[in-house]
């Protein structure tokens, strides 16, 4: 009794009540509890983790797999490829009888084609396709990796088979198309929505071979999928998934202890020792790949100046935020790749706290007096950093010490994510999450040209020495030659500073302990096929 009293006042007071009815969302289901609402329905069009974690697993299926366990490279919808001596022509044999959703907007006439794989990625390529402008042309993790540059022609060479053509050897060009983002999609559903005039419902109205099919979507309220009954790895255990959008962190674990939800991730740190103390409870918890850093718009002044960027960076104390926010489930980072990943410079010094040392930078720079800034801080919990705006505060506290003026800002997620890439902010405090194993997946998409004009370089920051360190290791297949490279890019980064790596985190799931058949994967968002609930 004792037990069901504490309970009732946490829901008191942290839901103000806990009446909502969630039956209709249970009810032969599985309820994950989300910290914000997707931009989108297609994984081609965005970066965010919130989006991809809803959509890209659950939908769509891949050319390519990762092995969670060793990041190898698994067949998906291809059974098999083949890359030419040269490096520049690959072939892929495609799967047969792999089924697309039937929903109430679309019926397939026909199993997975090799057309279809050539209008997913054509319609990135060509400027003329008549999908490419939908939705405004933007693919930012393709753009950040340049990929028109790359890929000069994807083609069918049979009813299953498809070949992609590159400009020059590229040891990425695998590891991109086991990407979330790389999701194919159906060119029989695209040219039923041309011919009728609705070609944008392609990206709100999905339809994919992913283990669920999309049913509804109510903005910041939820998202409702539906089992795929003739998903070719076999049916998902659950008849339908439900998306809880739950922006505030005190009600995801409300409801999570409630029985509301069934699965949260990114559960407050600070409340770990309560919940794992439950019986009802489980906690998942595994090293990831990733990186919190604090990025500053370099086409901005002051911070176009590499002394002001320095200075900034030794006003901070890294020991003091992974305390305060990390609870010390985090590494701190040295750079902007992980320990974890076999291109880490082991070489480059752990961050140096010394503020005496950042206000002599500033006045050598021209701003002994301080000068005024902004700290832009996400309004969701994200795996690479759990709440930042206790980061900023601390940042801002910082600052200070150096006559450095500080605000904070921040927006509602999607709002703060469009201003963001507009540019608009002085700095910013979000991250990143490996999509794969190749160490460029954290380099090309955070910090290179490309990615300044597709925005997903939060520094705005483009420079042609780096970028050379970073092509260069794309050129060959050799690792250890590969490394060489990535170790100096690491040292000029170190160097240049557009950003300040804070740290690598643990990444932590909570669930019901009737759930079974989750796993946290360490190189993309949330695969929820085998969830099932079990009875006790």
């Amino acid at each position: 009794m004792k037990y069901l009293s504490c309970l009732s006042l946490l829901c008191v007071a942290l839901l103000g009540g806990c009446s909502r009815d969630q039956g209709p969302l249970r009810e032969g289901g599985l309820v994950y509890c989300a910290e914000g609402s997707p931009e989108h329905f297609n994984p081609q069009r965005v970066t965010s983790g919130t989006t991809i974690d809803i959509i890209s697993q659950q939908l769509y299926d891949r050319l390519l797999d990762i092995d969670p366990q060793s990041g190898d490279l698994l067949p998906a919808l291809a059974s098999s490829w083949q890359r030419s001596a040269d490096g520049r022509t690959y072939e892929f044999q495609l799967r047969p009888d792999v089924q697309f959703h039937q929903t109430h907007y679309f019926t397939p006439s026909r199993p997975l084609q090799a057309a279809d794989v050539v209008f997913t990625f054509n319609r990135i390529l060509q400027p003329d396709h008549p999908f490419h402008a939908v939705g405004g042309a933007v693919y930012p993790y393709f753009q950040s990796v340049d990929w028109t540059a790359l890929v000069t022609e994807v083609r069918a060479t049979g009813p299953l088979t498809v070949q992609f053509q590159l400009s020059r050897p590229d040891s990425s060009f695998l590891s991109n198309l086991a990407t979330d983002f790389a999701a194919i999609l159906s060119a029989e559903y695209a040219g039923q929505l041309l011919a009728s005039g609705r070609p944008a419902q392609i990206d709100s109205l999905p339809v994919g071979t992913g283990p669920f099919f999309f049913r509804e979507y109510q903005k910041d309220v939820l998202v409702r999928f539906y089992r795929h009954a003739n998903y070719w790895r076999g049916e998902a255990a659950m008849a339908q998934l439900v998306f809880d959008i739950v922006p505030n962190n005190a009600r995801r674990m409300a409801k999570l202890l409630t029985h509301e939800c069934d699965i949260i991730a990114y559960p407050r740190l600070a409340e770990l020792a309560l919940i794992t103390e439950r019986p009802d409870v489980r906690v998942q918890e595994s090293t990831s790949m990733n990186v919190g850093f604090w990025a500053f718009n370099t086409r901005k002044a002051p911070f176009d100046n590499v002394k002001v960027r320095q200075a900034l960076s030794l006003a901070i104390n890294q020991r003091a935020i992974l305390q305060a926010v990390y609870f010390n489930q985090a590494t701190a980072a040295r750079s902007v790749l992980p320990p974890t990943s076999w291109a880490f410079n082991p070489q480059i010094p752990l961050h140096e706290y010394n503020p005496q040392r950042a206000r002599e930078l500033l006045a050598e720079a021209g701003y002994g007096n301080g000068f005024n800034m902004n700290i832009w801080a996400m309004p969701v919990q994200r795996l690479y950093n759990p709440n930042a705006l206790k980061m900023a505060e601390l940042l801002q506290a910082d600052l200070a010490q150096i006559g450095v003026n500080a605000s904070i800002v921040s927006y509602e997620w999607n709002a703060f994510r469009r201003r963001l890439s507009q540019g608009e902010h002085d700095s910013v405090l979000i991250g990143w999450a490996a999509d794969n194993a190749d160490p460029d997946n954290f380099f090309r998409p955070l910090l290179s040209c490309a990615a300044a004009d597709s925005g997903s370089n939060r520094a705005l920051w483009c420079d042609p020495v780096f970028d050379r360190m970073i092509n260069q290791a794309l050129l060959t297949s050799d690792q250890q030659q590969r490394r060489s490279y990535y170790l100096a890019a690491q040292q000029y980064l170190h160097n240049e500073l557009p950003l300040v790596a804070m740290a690598h985190s643990q990444r932590i799931q909570a669930l019901n302990s009737q759930v079974e058949g989750v796993s946290i994967n360490p190189y993309g968002g949330i695969a929820l096929f085998q969830a099932r609930r079990v009875q006790p």
